[in-house]
C-alpha cells in the first residue's frame, strides 16, 4: 500500500514528457482482506489487491477520458497515448473543464489497520445469536470484508488530494423457512469503523429478521385501493435518490426532460422533507472527500423542508446551463428525521402497508412508476395484521412525496445512509 506518491510522480513525469499540459488524475491502490460463509460455514478466506488508475486530458476544447488498472509506467505511458487518442477524435466541447487549483489536503477515514481476530469474533457470535434466537433463519450468504485503500488525485492547476482509508463490511443474503414453507429472499448490509457493537445490534438487523420470519404465511389482497405506504429506511433511501436522478440529476437538466427544471426556491416536497448528502457527516464512514471534478467535497442540502434549493450538477453541466455547480458527486444520504415513533406511523394508519423493498421498471420522465412490494405487510385499523405477497403499488414519485404523512425519529445509519421510516398517503395498492 506504500509508494503511491512516488508512482504519482512518474505520472507527472510522462504528462510532461508527452507535453500534455491540461489534465486531471487519480491513482488507487487497495486491499480486500474477505470472509465467505453459506449456509452459516466458513467457506472462503481470501486477499484481494487492485490497482486502478484514472486520467483525463484536454486538448483544444476535447476531453479525452481512459483508466486501467496497470500502473507501472509502461502501462501509465500507454494511458497517457490512449487518452490523447480519444481527445483527439472527440467533439469539441468549451464546456468541459477541471476544478481550479484546490491546494492539497490529506483525508484520513475509518480505520486502516484491522482487527482481524476480532472481526471474526463478531461474526462468529453473530451467527451463534441467529440461531438460538431466530431459528428459522437460512443465512444463504454471508460476507465479512476489511477493505483499505489510498488514493492521489492531481491536477495540472495544482491541486493534491491524498486519503487514507479502512472499514469493515457485513452483509446477508436470508430466508426463513419451516417445514415446506419458505419465504422470499432479503438482502441487508453496513460497513463500520470499529467493532465495539455486536452485529446482530446493528442497523435494524434484528427487525429485518424478525420479518422476514414472520412472511412464513402471506396473505393475498383482494382489489384495489389508495392507502398508505410506509417505507423502510432501505426503500426509502431507494425511493428518495431515484426522485432526484428522475428530476434533478445532471442528465435530465441537460436533456430538458426535468420535471423540477424551473423549480428551484419552490415547494416541490412535503415540508417533512429535508434532504442532504453530508460526506463529513459522523455516521457516515467513508464520505467523499475529493469529487469527481476534482473539487474538495462540500455538503449539500438538495430538499430542505420541501423547498428544492438546487440542482445536481457538476461542473460540465453548470458550465453548460449557466446553474449553480454542486460540489458533491457521491452518496451520503442523510434524510433528516421527523417526531414520530414507528409504532404511531402504524397506529395512524387505517388501511396501508409497510412496504420493505420494491421491484419495478425504471419510473417514467414524469415519475410515474408501478411495481411489486417485497418483503412488506398489510396495516389494518393502525395494526400489523400480517406479510402480504404479489402486491403492486402505483403512484408519481413527485405527488408522493409531497403526501408524506409523517417521518420517525428513528433513523437507519448503515455506514453510508442515515434515513428514516417515511409514511406516505395516496399510493395505489393492487392485490389479484
Amino acid at each position: 500500500m506504500n509508494g503511491l506518491r512516488d508512482t504519482a510522480g512518474l505520472m507527472d513525469g510522462i504528462l510532461k514528457e508527452q507535453d500534455i499540459r491540461k489534465y486531471t488524475y487519480t491513482l488507487s491502490r487497495s486491499e480486500k482482506q474477505e470472509l465467505n460463509l453459506e449456509n452459516g460455514d466458513f467457506k472462503l478466506m481470501r486477499t484481494v489487491f487492485n490497482n486502478s488508475a484514472y486520467l483525463r486530458v484536454f486538448m483544444n476544447d476535447r476531453m479525452g477520458s481512459v483508466n486501467g488498472n496497470d500502473i507501472s509506467r509502461e502501462g501509465l505511458e500507454q494511458l497517457a497515448k490512449d487518452a490523447v487518442s480519444a481527445a483527439e477524435s472527440a467533439t469539441e466541447d468549451p464546456c468541459h473543464d477541471i476544478a481550479p487549483d484546490q491546494g492539497s489536503d490529506v483525508f484520513r477515514q475509518g480505520v486502516t489497520e484491522p482487527d482481524i481476530d476480532r472481526f471474526l469474533e463478531r461474526i462468529k457470535e453473530f451467527l451463534d445469536v441467529v440461531k438460538n434466537e431466530y431459528p428459522k433463519i437460512n443465512l444463504m450468504a454471508t460476507i465479512g470484508a476489511f477493505d483499505r485503500w489510498t488514493w492521489i488525485s492531481r491536477n495540472s492547476n495544482g491541486t493534491e488530494f491524498e486519503a487514507f482509508a479502512g472499514q469493515y463490511s457485513f452483509s446477508l443474503e436470508f430466508s426463513a423457512s419451516e417445514g415446506d414453507r419458505t419465504t422470499g429472499i432479503d438482502y441487508l448490509g453496513f460497513s463500520t469503523a470499529d467493532l465495539d457493537t455486536p452485529f446482530i445490534d446493528m442497523v435494524d438487523i434484528r427487525r429485518r429478521l424478525e420479518n422476514v420470519q414472520n412472511s412464513l404465511d402471506p396473505q393475498t389482497l383482494d382489489g384495489k385501493f389508495e392507502g398508505c405506504v410506509i417505507l423502510t429506511p432501505a426503500t426509502a433511501a431507494d425511493m428518495v435518490m431515484t426522485t432526484i436522478y428522475n428530476y434533478a440529476s445532471e442528465g435530465v437538466v441537460l436533456d430538458g426532460t426535468s420535471q423540477w427544471l424551473d423549480k428551484v426556491g419552490e415547494q416541490v416536497a412535503s415540508e417533512k422533507l429535508t434532504v442532504s448528502f453530508k460526506p463529513y457527516d459522523e455516521r457516515i464512514i467513508m464520505g467523499e472527500r475529493g469529487t469527481a471534478n476534482g473539487f474538495r467535497a462540500e455538503e449539500v442540502t438538495l430538499i430542505d423542508k420541501g423547498v428544492l434549493n438546487t440542482l445536481w450538477l457538476s461542473l460540465y453541466g453548470s458550465k453548460k446551463t449557466g446553474r449553480p455547480l454542486v460540489k458533491y458527486t457521491g452518496s451520503d444520504l442523510v434524510i433528516e428525521g421527523g417526531d414520530k415513533t414507528l409504532e404511531e406511523l402504524i397506529a395512524s394508519v387505517d388501511k396501508g402497508i409497510i412496504m420493505g423493498g420494491f421491484s419495478g421498471g425504471q419510473p417514467g420522465a414524469n415519475g410515474e412508476f408501478s411495481g411489486v412490494a417485497k418483503n412488506s405487510f398489510l396495516i389494518e385499523n393502525g395494526k400489523i395484521s400480517g406479510a402480504i405477497t404479489e402486491t403492486m403499488v402505483s403512484g408519481n414519485l413527485g405527488e408522493a412525496f409531497k403526501n408524506i404523512r409523517g417521518i420517525t425519529k428513528e433513523q437507519r445509519c448503515n455506514g453510508s445512509t442515515v434515513v428514516p421510516y417515511i409514511a406516505i398517503d395516496g399510493i395505489v395498492i393492487s392485490g389479484k
